[in-house]
């Protein structure tokens, strides 16, 4: 191989590397905050408004990983996980706001005592 092409390899191999970092880091930081409002608008009905569910059929959010949470948002978002409340939530979520619903409900912190 000629230095001229050793030279363009090691070009494109960095291109390559930087366009592989580029597109895996996060788009935007998650946003407790706004997930809080969020969540005050369309989950807390179900979830409560600390994540606590008021309703024996809806699971607990609070202290949950965030990675799980966001994950079963967008499965309901997508069809893959069905249910007929959260399918027409989650449909109306953008990426952002499960990231930061994620983020809030993760945020919350819960302690867990064993029955005397």
């Amino acid at each position: 191989m000629t230095r001229f092409t050793l030279s363009v390899l090691r070009q494109a191999f960095a291109l390559a590397l930087l366009t592989v970092l580029y597109f895996s880091a996060p788009a935007s930081a998650a946003d407790a905050n706004l997930g809080r409002q969020k969540a005050m608008m369309a989950c807390a009905v179900c979830h409560g408004p600390m994540g606590l569910a008021s309703m024996p059929s809806a699971p607990h959010l609070a202290g949950q990983v965030p990675d799980y949470l966001a994950q079963q948002l967008r499965n309901y978002r997508s069809g893959k996980r069905a249910h007929e409340v959260m399918a027409v939530i989650a449909k109306q979520l953008t990426d952002d706001d499960i990231a930061n619903l994620a983020a809030w409900y993760s945020s919350i912190k819960i302690t867990v005592e064993p029955n005397p």
